[in-house]
């Protein structure tokens, strides 16, 4: 899969295009996002209010790929505003 990048003001580059997983029903995000990994996708697009992260990471761990290589994006629900490392270590370690 060809992509194009952007290269963000620290000199990562990262996809363009990503994956979403709105609306994906938990019981299928794993799969999901495995297949689209294996097909080529190194960006996931997820939120907390989606309810499927932890079937995000799952598949990442599963995938074989190096942490480093897939970049996921989130959104932070407003009651959460302030609390951004806090929120991610509640919301990324398991």
């Amino acid at each position: 899969m060809t992509s194009t990048t952007v290269t963000l003001n620290n000199g990562v580059t990262m996809p363009a295009l990503g994956f979403g997983v709105f609306q994906t029903p938990p019981e299928v995000t794993t799969q999901a996002v495995e297949t689209a990994l294996a097909t080529g996708y190194r960006l996931i697009d997820t939120a907390a209010a989606y309810g499927n992260e932890r079937g995000v990471g799952d598949a990442i761990r599963n995938s074989g790929l190096a942490r480093d290589d897939v970049f996921i994006e989130t959104k932070v629900w407003i009651s959460d505003y302030g609390y951004g490392m806090e929120w991610l270590r509640e919301r990324w370690t398991a």
